[in-house]
């Protein structure tokens, strides 16, 4: 039996909602700007959807659609007046040990959208170079240089007195 479209994008939607708002943060550093991307990234697949004729790989699809809306909006943010932030105004309450992941998230939010995109599904999704150079659109020697240099900013953003010691305690 054959589902129709809607029903299939509602399952797809339950499913996938998570994993891909997750992704959307990492890659965004913002909440409110993640749940955006999400939403235009379902937007996109919604109006798609009756005219993808194999619907197997709907998920990598999905993800592909999220990592380039997401390099879209960074594109236009260039030309807003104002910053997005989900920072509350007050201080925040670190907990011991989170410094790092504090420095290492400032460090990855000062990078180039097309780096830090990389970055996170390489290291974060754990995903191939072929499957992130899929979801880029783009070959996979880039995905390649696009990891070096992103990693090597990454080590030049945090010095060299941070090691992954630090990030695996």
């Amino acid at each position: 039996m054959t589902l129709d479209w809607e029903t299939e994008f509602t399952q797809l939607y339950d499913r996938c909602t998570e994993s891909m708002r997750f992704t959307a943060f990492l890659m965004c550093g913002n909440w409110h700007e993640a749940e955006d991307v999400l939403q235009s990234a379902f937007l996109k697949l919604y109006l798609a959807g009756p005219n993808i004729a194999d619907r197997n790989g709907i998920e990598a699809y999905l993800q592909q659609i999220v990592v380039r809306t997401f390099i879209a909006e960074r594109r236009r943010v260039r030309w807003r007046r104002e910053k997005l932030t989900d920072a509350p105004p007050e201080s925040l309450i670190v907990t011991p040990g989170a410094e790092d992941g504090l420095v290492v998230w400032d460090a990855l939010s000062s990078m180039p959208a097309r780096q830090r995109a990389v970055l996170v599904l390489r290291y974060w999704n754990d995903m191939s170079v072929e499957g992130v150079a899929a979801a880029l659109g783009c070959s996979t020697g880039t995905v390649k240089s696009q990891s070096s240099k992103g990693l090597e900013t990454l080590r030049r953003k945090l010095g060299p007195g941070f090691d992954q010691s630090r990030l695996e305690a």
